[in-house]
C-alpha cells in the first residue's frame, strides 16, 4: 500500500514554519510501518525549500526515510510533482474528517486491513428522525 504522511500536525505538531515537537509514537510507527516491508511512505507536505529539507533531516536523524517526497515516484521533479495529485492509497494527515486518530490506532487500522470501516450505528426510523442533518436538510411540506 502507498501511504501517504504529513508532518505538520502530523509528525510534529504545528509550528510552521519552525519543527514543531515530535508527536509521541509518530516516528516509531512510521518506522515500524516500513520495517515490515508492505508498504511505501510517502512525505506529502506543503512545505518546501530549506523548510522541507529541515522537515526530511528531523525524520531522517531520527531513522526514517521516506520513499518519495511530494512526489509518486523519487525521480519526478519537484515542480511537475506539486502541480498534480498524488496517487496513495491511504493519507495520514491531522485534517483528516475526525482528525489525526492515535498513532496506536492509526498502526492497526494499517496493519488490520481495515483503515475504514463504515458507519454501524442505529439508524432505524426512530433514531433518523433525531438526527440533526436530517431535519436541517428535510423538505419543508
Amino acid at each position: 500500500m502507498i501511504i501517504a504522511v504529513d508532518f505538520d500536525g502530523t509528525i510534529v505538531t504545528h509550528e510552521y514554519p519552525k519543527i514543531g515537537k515530535e508527536i509521541p509514537f509518530a516516528i516509531a510507527t512510521l518506522k515500524k510501518i516500513q520495517q515490515e516491508g508492505r508498504h511505501q511512505l510517502i512525505l506529502w507536505t506543503v512545505r518546501q525549500g530549506k523548510e522541507l529539507e529541515e522537515a526530511l533531516e528531523f525524520c531522517k536523524k531520527r531513522g526514517l526515510e521516506f520513499y518519495a517526497v511530494n512526489s509518486n515516484f523519487p525521480e519526478e521533479q519537484e515542480e511537475h510533482a506539486c502541480a498534480r495529485k498524488l496517487a496513495a492509497d491511504l493519507f495520514i494527515d491531522d485534517r483528516n474528517l475526525g482528525g489525526l486518530p492515535d498513532w496506536g490506532v492509526i498502526y492497526q487500522m494499517i496493519s488490520s486491513g481495515k483503515a475504514w470501516e463504515p458507519y454501524s450505528g442505529d439508524m432505524s426510523e426512530d433514531a433518523s428522525q433525531k438526527s440533526f442533518f436530517r431535519k436541517l436538510f428535510q423538505s419543508n411540506k
